[in-house]
């Protein structure tokens, strides 16, 4: 598994694709946090738009996974070596979701200069339970984004499947919740079975184990998805 991992880092980081798309991540988030100004310090507009921009940072990470390996017909040299399945698909995991946290980490910049610029102080625990949320949120989209990937040989394909799926497990549930037909009964339970819902549930400071089994429930189903296709390939 760490020689996967290993493999995939070096990868990644061997052009300038990989430190671009980190460097467009924080230029991104960057833009939004400090150019629209409401009138007072705080990390709520990162903190709502972060999932947005991981949704399309996370897919281009993982695209490229298996769906390469697939195309260049690598993979079937992969399979030879002594490595189950689960040790390929949790090298590959680990390795994209490293890729994502070090693109995470130069963000608490942001809470020392918000910290320094409010006067009144910041609700620390808002903030570390958001930033669990995003953790949380990515391991989840990472292990949407390899199970897309195993489904092709073609990167692109891969990115836009990932994209979409990400997008409606984010978001759409809590759209379908908002139907009228729906309100005062079956609204509630639609919107609990989108990540957006859990994803909220942290960000207020509460780390609920119920949120917590929610997302790796997510992260094994769908690793446990790839696996599946990788036997059937």
């Amino acid at each position: 598994m760490f020689a996967i991992c290993k493999k995939e880092l070096r990868q990644f980081f061997s052009g300038l694709t990989g430190y671009l798309a980190i460097i467009i991540f924080l230029l991104l988030s960057s833009l939004f946090l400090f150019l629209f100004d409401y009138g007072y310090a705080t990390l709520d507009t990162f903190f709502e738009l972060a999932p947005w921009i991981l949704l399309l940072l996370i897919p281009a990470v993982t695209m490229r996974s298996f769906a390469d390996e697939f195309k260049s017909g690598t993979y079937e040299i992969l399979v030879t070596r002594p490595l189950s399945k689960w040790q390929i698909i949790s090298g590959k995991y680990f390795a994209s979701l490293i890729i994502v946290t070090i693109a995470l980490l130069p963000t608490l910049i942001y809470v020392f200069t918000i910290k320094s610029l409010s006067t009144g102080g910041i609700d620390s625990g808002g903030i570390t339970g958001s930033y669990i949320g995003l953790i949380f949120l990515s391991g989840a989209f990472t292990a949407i984004g390899i199970c897309c990937s195993s489904f092709t040989s073609n990167a692109v394909v891969a990115f836009l499947a990932s994209a979409f799926a990400c997008f409606v497990l984010y978001s759409g549930f809590a759209a379908i919740s908002g139907i009228p037909s729906l309100q005062g009964g079956w609204d509630y339970a639609v919107e609990m079975i989108g990540i957006d819902f859990h994803y909220r549930s942290l960000s207020r400071g509460v780390v609920d184990s119920r949120d917590m089994i929610y997302f790796l429930s997510i992260i094994v189903f769908f690793l446990f998805i790839t696996r599946k296709k990788l036997l059937n390939r």
